[in-house]
């Protein structure tokens, strides 16, 4: 008995033996003393003689609930057993019985533990073990410890096991039998050296295979002769971890195959039968990721010599139950024998579906003593109908080299139907996919009548998946699927290497599930966006305007004509109309100025269709640029491109109008010219009309260049001439009637289409006002004068008036609930003013009334941006001041956040004072903000005028303030203030002229490249537009959007504050697809993760999320991520483990070198230097866990 025993346990796998605990050593002495493991002929003919009654099935997930249901199926117990790791696994609660395997031990381990495997199937009577596949399928020591210990093994015979498994031997034994092979090693090599040798005799490209283990594990196929050693140390390091045993068998690669196998069944007496072949050629990384059956377009006459070699090779060694004979055809057709699979293969599905043979069941039959002819399998009523194809869905991402992902599934919904089997064991919502085991989720099985057939049905049942919270690799297999070559059944292993575009995802949006966690952050975290006020959105729903139905066009407008007739008989026609035009600022500087720019597009889009059908005489929306843009993305998370090209498909009637900072495009700063003018070009495109173009200091220079690019682009082009000063006070001698008419000249001269006064801060007084437009009308009578007022001082409508009886074509206004103050004046008052009159605007008070109900509710959702929190009504001291309306709020709002709020008056004095210190210059961003800093500089640090003046040279000024002096926005009008400007400069760098004029070109493509480096190929030409402004700005938008999805289309309420607890909401993602949203709850916080879980309803079904507690998180120690778009921040590419580490800080490296290797789901992965540089920091060592993106190092 001690010597039977002794043979069992030699061959338990030394990585078991070291990680046994002492009660497992125990188990094994006791084993010296008892009858466990002994056994002889006589009981084993005994047992061959039992039925088998009960079955263990020595494996986890999808194929032990396979086997289980075979079992149930033939009326028989099953009895799983489980790693620690797998405690929560399905396939533990799918058996009768279930049993903790290998306490203690690894994750893997566990499974390969031998001894007590069998002792649990002893100890609970258990007639036969099936070994599945992977894990101890193909180990001749298990099958025999299992034989030993009186129980039946379901698969072939160790002797046969072992030969089979060894592919020297298997090799061996296929020239024996006249089947012909692939030249290779005459047995197992255990060195590089060995490796060397061969390559010298046979020459590259070559093949490294473990030598006791399939599944691609340990395969590396190798091309040059340097990368010999390392590529066999990493193959042979695999192989140990997959099957205990890192020796490797090599053989010559043959180029361009298909893999074809062919499945068989024998029985005790000898005979053995084919079910046809499969085809798996689709591979990566030599694994299987599609299999068919039958072999699309194999030669008959070829197909036949295959499986008749097949045949011949199992009858030859003695094969007894299921096994898989595979091979290589090569172009011509000829095929090579490359190993048996002594095992069910992962693929035995798609044979059962052709041919209607269960497989598992045909094991377990065989095993309990039937023969072939005893299951009615004779060869020739072995046949075939149709064609069935199988994917393998695993958790792994296609779009980073497949790097497996672990986590939750969040959600889990497949694709079904006539035709589709699913065999899975962990898909479902709520499963955890650990880095512990192979990435599989589930495999899904099409059948129909043919190979086109079964791809259409499967590519179907592919598109009805919906997994989230893991990556899966279900976007690949659809391409894959689509693909001409793959539906025409002429595939070969290089497939996947000679389609690139099979990696060319449309990326899976996902959007309910990040709306989910942007709802779940903002109830745990808070706002994403600053809240200014302490005030909450209201709880209000704005009500709509009843409009015709969906799809009615609305009447025809401005924008109608101006399509028809383009931008000069447009202008013409503006000029000839009788009557006054207004535009509408409702959709921007309404509330820029009331606000904080903070309204959203859904609720612009909820009212567009209204006023598209009822304001048809609008000469333009005013609804974009400015600050919108780039607040849109920083504080809304939302597209501004998205926006203006949403807005215009409600409102195609209307003209567009934007405000355009000359050279300064939407931004700050100046920019290259291309820039400018690619802007325009791109805002055409996504719908706007009309560039209001103008400049913070009327520099002439840059006003011409936004002329150019707005012109060039098809825009309608309005010059602004920004107004400051009073050309009715004479003793305000700086900005004269002269200096207005003179620079309107030279606008005209410059082609514009329009003339625009654009008085920012509602300086224009009535008398200013006919005064000013009295002159340019007389000066220029064909040219149509467009007048822009805020109503700071209450004095907009007359002023608009006096403008408008003196020859203005256009004012501007905004709704009367979004009018007034910083605002625009109101629209109700300007339009029952001039009605019946010659001005007569042609807009109806009751539209205008609806209108502004809509705007007066919607306006309480933003009472945290509510600029009547600290302004309560207009205020006349703006001509003292001359604070633009746009920031008048804004600079309130920055007052109260430095903790200036009570000096706001004090400011404003101070910003008069700041004025005059740069010389009375033009105020309109981003010159406005030059002054707007310098007056809080001054107040913050109690510094008087001449205090400045004096203690210029050694004070710390703000930045907008000496790039200013610097000449960065231009020149104003007069000159820069001296002595200040030297004082302030001292020797800092000027710049003459145009600022932009010495800025080289923007290279677009190269920029776009680096967006999709960073950001992935769906970088759209827009963004990359956005980034040539705002590159932080958009980077830091496309990350948010890619957690969080489109904000845009939630309730403002819910954007800011959340959803309460049972709150139901609807949430349009398009039209005709609208997610129905419950709040359930927020769980307690996990002290462990810092995480809460948050419970909703989603379409009627239960949710969760896990967010991070930003506070609870300060407390815990979590590992730092890798910085993205930061090539020197080297992350982890997936989930696992560090099992080497090869650099160590200090370190120089070549770009390429290996830095660490890292293992997870018995896959092994070097992480690389992304450049030639210094290991600045480690952030791991060996042993260390890590997540996906983890900081592995950082470099320089």
């Amino acid at each position: 008995m001690s010597q039977l025993y002794a043979r069992a346990s030699s061959l338990v796998p030394t990585l078991v033996l070291r990680n046994l605990t002492h009660a497992h050593r125990c188990t094994l002495a006791s084993a010296h003393h008892g009858s466990r493991y002994s056994s002889t002929t006589a009981s084993q003919a005994e047992t061959e003689k039992k039925p088998i009654k009960k079955v263990l099935v020595a494996n986890r997930g999808e194929i032990a609930i396979r086997v289980f249901r075979a079992c149930r199926e033939l009326g028989i117990h099953t009895v799983a057993i489980y790693s620690e790791q797998d405690n929560h696994h399905m396939h533990r609660v799918k058996a009768d019985e279930s049993y903790l395997v290998g306490k203690g031990l690894p994750a893997v381990a566990a499974y390969l533990n031998i001894p007590e495997i069998v002792q649990i199937a002893q100890e609970n009577d258990v007639d036969a073990i099936h070994p599945g596949y992977g894990f101890l399928s193909e180990r001749a020591d298990f099958a025999q410890a299992v034989t030993d210990g009186n129980i039946r093994f379901i698969g072939p015979t160790p002797e046969v096991v072992r030969k089979m498994g060894d592919k020297v031997i298997a090799r061996q034994m296929a020239i024996a039998a006249n089947v012909p092979v692939v030249p290779g090693t005459d047995g197992p090599v255990t060195t590089s050296e060995e490796v060397l040798k061969f390559c010298e005799q046979f020459g590259m490209p070559i093949m490294l295979k473990a030598a006791y283990g399939g599944g691609g594990r340990g395969m590396r196929v190798v091309r040059n002769i340097e990368d010999v050693e390392e590529s066999f140390v990493r193959a042979s390091s695999e192989a140990l971890a997959a099957f205990g045993d890192g020796s490797m068998f090599i053989e010559k690669f043959i180029e361009r195959p298909r893999h074809i196998e062919v499945q068989i069944l024998g029985d005790k007496t000898g005979n053995v039968v084919h079910l046809w072949e499969r085809d798996c050629s689709v591979q990566r990384r030599h694994q299987k990721l599609v299999e068919i059956a039958p072999a699309p377009n194999l030669d008959p006459a070829i197909r036949k010599i295959m499986t008749d070699d097949a045949v011949k090779l199992a009858k030859h060694v003695g094969y007894q139950n299921a096994g898989t004979v595979e091979f290589l055809m090569d172009e011509k057709g000829n095929h090579y024998f490359i190993e048996v699979n002594a095992r069910l293969q992962v693929e035995h599905t798609v044979t059962e579906e052709i041919t209607g043979i269960d497989l598992v069941q045909s094991q377990i039959q065989i095993a309990g003593g039937k023969t072939l002819d005893e299951l009615a399998l004779n060869q020739e009523d072995v046949t075939y109908n149709g064609c069935a194809i199988q994917c393998r869905i695993t958790t792994e991402d296609p779009a980073r080299n497949f790097q497996p992902d672990t986590g939750r599934i969040e959600v889990f919904r497949s694709g079904e139907g006539m035709g589709i089997r699913l065999d899975s064991a962990s898909a479902f919502a709520g499963a955890i996919i650990s880095p512990h085991y192979d990435s599989l989720l589930v495999k899904v099985i099409a059948h129909a009548n043919n190979h086109k057939s079964a791809a259409a049905k499967m590519t179907r049942s592919l598109e009805e998946f919906r997994i989230r919270g893991v990556k899966t690799n279900v976007p690949f297999l659809q391409n894959v699927l689509k693909h001409e070559q793959f539906l025409g059944g002429s595939v070969d292993t290089y497939f996947i290497d000679d389609n690139p575009g099979l990696f060319d995802f449309k990326p899976s949006q996902n959007r309910a599930g990040k709306l989910l966690q942007y709802l779940g952050h903002v109830m745990v975290n808070g706002p994403s966006t600053p809240l200014s006020t302490g005030l909450a959105p209201a709880d209000v729903v704005p009500p709509i305007p009843d409009t015709p139905m969906h799809g009615t066009k609305p009447p025809s407008g401005w924008r109608t004509y101006l399509k028809e007739h383009g931008p000069e008989k447009f202008a013409k026609a503006v000029r000839e109309h009788k009557g006054l035009l207004l535009m509408d600022t409702t959709f921007r500087d309404a509330h820029q100025s009331l606000l904080a720019t903070r309204v959203r597009t859904i609720d612009l889009k909820n009212i567009s269709p209204f006023v598209a059908h009822n304001f048809t005489n609008l000469y333009s929306l005013e609804n974009w640029g400015g600050a919108t843009f780039d607040v849109a993305m920083r504080f809304l998370h939302e597209c501004p491109w998205e926006r203006l090209a949403s807005l215009r498909k409600k409102i195609p009637n209307i003209p567009f109008q934007m405000l355009l900072r000359g050279a300064n495009a939407v931004g700050y700063t100046n920019y290259p010219d291309n820039v400018v003018f690619k802007f325009c070009e791109t805002a055409v495109e996504h719908g706007m009309d009309v560039f209001r173009v103008f400049d913070s200091l009327n520099y002439l220079p840059n006003l011409l260049i936004g002329m150019e690019a707005s012109g060039s682009a098809g825009g309608v082009v309005e010059a602004a001439i920004s107004y400051t000063g009073d050309v009715s006070d004479p003793s305000k001698t700086k900005y004269t009637l002269d200096y207005y008419t003179n620079l309107a000249t030279e606008l005209v001269k410059a082609g514009t289409h329009v003339l625009c006064i654009k008085d920012m801060a509602g300086l224009l007084k009535p008398e200013a006002a006919k005064m000013l437009i009295g002159a340019l009308r007389d000066k220029f009578p064909d040219v149509p004068i467009h007048v822009h007022t805020h109503d700071t001082s209450g004095a907009g409508v007359a002023a608009m008036l006096a403008a408008a009886k003196a020859g203005a074509d256009v004012v501007d206004v905004a709704v009367d609930s979004m009018s007034g103050m910083t605002s625009q004046p109101s629209m109700g008052a300007l339009v029952a003013s001039v009605k019946n009159t010659d001005l007569d605007a042609g807009i109806t008070m009751d539209n205008i009334s609806k209108y502004s109900s809509y705007w007066e509710v919607t306006r309480q959702l933003y009472a945290p941006f509510e600029c009547a929190v600290t302004m309560k009504s207009g205020s006349s001291d703006v001509y003292l001041h001359e604070i633009p309306g746009g920031q008048y709020t804004n600079l309130q709002f920055q007052a109260f956040s430095l903790g200036l709020g009570s000096k706001f008056e004090e400011i404003k004095k101070t910003y008069a004072a700041a004025n005059q210190l740069l010389g009375d210059i033009v105020k309109v961003t981003p010159s406005s903000k030059v002054v707007g800093d310098l007056a809080q500089f001054m107040v913050q640090n109690k510094l008087t005028a001449e205090q400045v003046l004096d203690r210029a040279e050694e004070l710390s000024f703000p930045l907008s303030v000496v790039e200013f002096m610097q000449g960065y926005i231009g020149v104003p009008y007069g000159g820069f203030p001296e002595p200040l400007r030297s004082k302030m400069l001292g020797g800092l760098p000027t710049v003459d002229g145009r600022p932009g004029a010495s800025l080289p070109p923007l290279d677009f493509d190269q920029l776009k490249a680096e967006l999709k480096e960073k950001h992935g190929k769906q970088v759209r030409e827009c963004d990359v537009v956005s980034a040539s402004l705002y590159p932080k700005v958009l980077d830091d938008f496309l990350d948010f959007r890619s957690v969080y999805g489109p904000v845009n289309c939630l309730h403002t309420r819910h954007f800011l504050v959340g959803p309460k607890i049972a709150e139901e909401c609807e949430v349009e993602l398009d039209r005709g697809k609208t997610l129905n949203i419950k709040t359930l709850a927020v769980g307690d916080l996990d002290a462990f993760t810092g995480e809460r879980e948050v419970f909703f309803e989603l379409n009627g079904q239960l949710r969760s999320i896990h967010v991070k507690d930003k506070e609870a998180v300060k407390e815990l120690h979590v590992h730092p991520k890798a910085m993205k778009g930061v090539k020197g921040s080297v992350g982890a590419p997936m989930p696992g483990n560090v099992i080497d580490v090869r650099v160590k800080e200090g370190d120089t490296v070549e770009k390429g070198d290996p830095l660490v290797v890292l293992s997870a789901m018995k896959m092994e992965m070097l992480v690389s230097a992304p450049f030639t540089g210094t290991v600045k920091s480690l952030h791991v060592k060996k042993g260390s866990p890590v997540q996906g993106d983890d900081l592995i190092a950082e470099m320089e």
